[in-house]
């Protein structure tokens, strides 16, 4: 799973890996058709604001659905999966960003996703002041800016914050990944990340 903050990077870093895993790429909230409706719900900035609470349910809601319908079957058909964010992106948005409780919104996602985790998660990280100008690069393109793209500098900061410490309490399953340079350049810190999972068992051996 990919994890960062806006304008990290880490949406073009999940589609390279996939694509040279030949493994199932998908995002959150998103994914199913419920996801990315709930995703135009929540981060189309000319749809009504919900709060903090409710935007955390309809990120579960689709996280559920998400993994019902494409996770748990790509695992169960042998494929690998690629996520384009996952329960660590409510613990650090609605929890360090929104202010909500992190433990109990761990527990929420655990039920949500049945208990699903990934196997690693690759959080790709740049400075502040990069992730802003890559931000304001992609208004300035004329590229549409979703809700969470307009947020203050400090909730920003806070959600930089809170994925520092996951990273920090998990450091077996997190590898923070620098997001500056290009993108093969990042590609490359990747690949090596990947090399941290053990190896699948010899179908030949008990």
């Amino acid at each position: 799973m990919f994890e960062g903050g806006e304008g990290s990077g880490k949406t073009t870093q999940a589609a390279r890996l996939a694509a040279s895993l030949d493994a199932v790429l998908t995002r959150e909230p998103g994914g199913t058709r419920a996801g990315e409706n709930i995703r135009q719900l929540l981060l189309d900035p000319t749809m009504p604001a919900v709060g903090a609470r409710a935007e955390t349910l309809l990120m579960l809601a689709a996280r559920a659905e998400h993994v019902d319908q494409v996770v748990a079957p790509a695992l169960e058909a042998g494929r690998d999966v690629v996520c384009d964010r996952f329960s660590g992106s409510t613990i650090a948005y609605q929890g360090y960003g929104r202010g909500l409780d992190p433990g109990e919104l761990g527990g929420l996602s655990r039920w949500a996703s049945v208990g699903l985790e990934p196997d690693l998660v690759l959080l790709v990280t740049v400075p502040p002041e990069e992730a802003a100008r890559r931000r304001a690069a992609r208004s300035g393109d004329g590229r549409p800016t979703d809700r969470m793209e307009e947020e203050a500098p400090s909730f920003h900061a806070r959600i930089a914050d809170g994925f520092a410490e996951l990273a920090r309490l998990d450091p077996d399953r997190w590898v923070p990944i620098d997001g500056s340079g290009t993108p093969e350049e990042v590609a490359a810190r990747v690949m090596a990340a990947l090399r941290r999972l053990p190896a699948p068992p010899d179908p030949g051996t008990a």
